[in-house]
């Protein structure tokens, strides 16, 4: 889950899906601060924190 915040604070970006008719289930989510950015799979089910240092 993703930490509560107020409307607008953090925006998706859908990622390609190879082979999908539709936009998928996976997207990028950004929030406001430096490097708070989440990817998820399973469209908004789960989310990792992106690892910037790998």
């Amino acid at each position: 889950m993703l930490p509560s915040r107020a409307g607008g604070y953090h925006h998706e970006y859908t990622v390609i899906t190879p082979g999908s008719a539709t936009r998928g289930a996976r997207r990028i989510v950004t929030g406001e601060e430096y490097q708070e950015d989440y990817c998820t799979a399973d469209h908004y089910a789960s989310f990792d924190l992106v690892d910037h240092d790998c």
